[in-house]
């Protein structure tokens, strides 16, 4: 009956980009397409698309759909309605297109992380000045509904701090440490074989795509211009399989963890290994899965977990923004007119924490001693401190200490003055631990 009253005009995409999310995408619209009309009050449908080979198959039939060699060509065709970018890449032929598309008046859908951390506020600047929309759900944790949760269903909410695993790839390497025993080295190979890291895997491993969706997750979440240059950022390949035994013994998990706050230092924004709780939610986060703990003044903690990657999900997100196009839903880019957003000050150090302190020490008597003298003249103290057997062939006492909250300027200053007492063996680990 409602499918009879579908008048209005079909909602026209054109698709730039047919690697995993794009053929997602168009799965989608055409083994949906009476669904998607019915929810949208419209049809949608792909009138043309963009790739780098015309002759490659790829499962679907697209003889229906005109192509275009080139995606900026394909962002001012005027019969596209959306321009939705799938190719990838913080500049080159994403963030022409993406300009053309915008300087035409065409909305955009975009799963580019990348782009948005680097351009998102010069973009952002342009889509309201051409009355068009900018959206990209998609482009932080997968098929989780982050953007929408926090632009709509906590718009009437203060945020006080985001919380994620945002890296599926950095979670299974740790979670896979932990349950087999196996060392970093080894399951990077076993990832790289799998096809689940980056063509430059450092962007996985080394904390960078998470740290361009925090990036996104601050701006929305307070008010702020996108600034993926202060983000705080170090990757998981200094975590070891000792360290995650050892956070286990004293009841936590290692994980990725991007965290961001507005603090009277100025804002946080920190993509870094963690121990967290084994009583958090995130510490039962297992493989590739992402989560995101969303903390508002009046909600209290939100807690969202989902796919973070794969053809279906992402493809889910992008399609979530088209439909809210396509119902004539029209949202800033980052929750609030560009123009209001503000640069933000970095935070010059992160709130104090308490931090496990992983030690090699020369076993001799008074090592321990000097250990605690360091902590306690910088202003650190112990909350509680484990030290485990030697091995009996290298003269080495292993040392593990959790301390109470302290600011990690004074930490670094215990560990150099450590250091310098000759007391270690080899560097110390250092990983803050985050109460969520």
């Amino acid at each position: 009956m409602y499918a009879k009253t579908i008048a209005k005009a079909p909602l026209r995409l054109g698709l730039a980009g047919l690697g995993t999310v794009g053929m997602g995408v168009i799965k989608i619209v055409q083994e949906k397409a009476d669904l998607l009309a019915l929810r949208a009050g419209r049809p949608v449908e792909i009138v043309a698309v963009a790739a780098r080979s015309k002759g490659k198959d790829r499962g679907f039939d697209l003889s229906g759909y005109a192509w275009e060699d080139d995606p900026v060509k394909l962002a001012q065709r005027e019969d596209v309605d959306v321009f939705v970018e799938l190719m990838g890449g913080s500049d080159g032929p994403a963030k022409a297109a993406t300009e053309a598309a915008l300087a035409s008046g065409k909305d955009v859908v975009t799963a580019n992380k990348a782009l948005l951390a680097h351009h998102g506020q010069a973009l952002a600047l342009a889509a309201e000045t051409n009355n068009a929309v900018l959206r990209f759900e998609a482009a932080v944790a997968g098929g989780i509904p982050v953007m929408k949760a926090l632009t709509e269903g906590l718009a009437g909410n203060g945020i006080t701090r985001v919380v994620g695993v945002m890296n599926g790839t950095c979670n299974y390497i740790l979670t896979r440490m932990e349950a087999t025993g196996q060392g970093y080295n080894a399951l990077f190979d076993e990832c790289a074989r799998l096809g689940y890291l980056e063509a430059d895997p450092q962007l996985d491993v080394g904390g960078i795509d998470a740290g361009h969706k925090l990036s996104l997750l601050a701006s929305v979440a307070f008010g702020t211009q996108v600034n993926f240059d202060a983000v705080e950022l170090e990757g998981i390949e200094r975590i070891t399989n000792e360290d995650i035994a050892h956070a286990s013994d004293m009841g936590y998990k290692i994980k990725l963890l991007g965290v961001t706050q507005m603090t009277g230092r100025g804002l946080e924004q920190r993509m870094t290994p963690c121990l967290v709780p084994n009583s958090s939610p995130l510490a039962q986060l297992d493989g590739g899965t992402n989560m995101v703990v969303l903390e508002g003044d009046e909600v209290g903690q939100i807690v969202l977990r989902g796919a973070g990657a794969g053809m279906g999900p992402t493809a889910s997100a992008v399609m979530s923004d088209i439909m809210d196009i396509a119902r004539d839903m029209r949202v800033p880019t980052f929750g609030q007119p560009a123009a209001t957003l503000v640069e933000a000050t970095p935070a010059v150090a992160a709130a104090p924490a308490p931090y496990y302190l992983r030690l090699e020490l020369v076993d001799k008597p008074g090592a321990m001693a000097k250990v605690t003298s360091a902590l306690g003249d910088s202003g650190v103290s112990i909350d509680r401190m484990r030290q485990y057997g030697q091995d009996e062939n290298a003269d080495v006492a292993p040392v593990l200490i959790v301390t109470d909250p302290a600011p990690r300027a004074s930490l670094d200053a215990a560990i150099d003055a450590m250091q310098s007492s000759g007391v270690l063996v080899s560097d110390p680990v250092a990983i803050r631990i985050e109460k969520v």
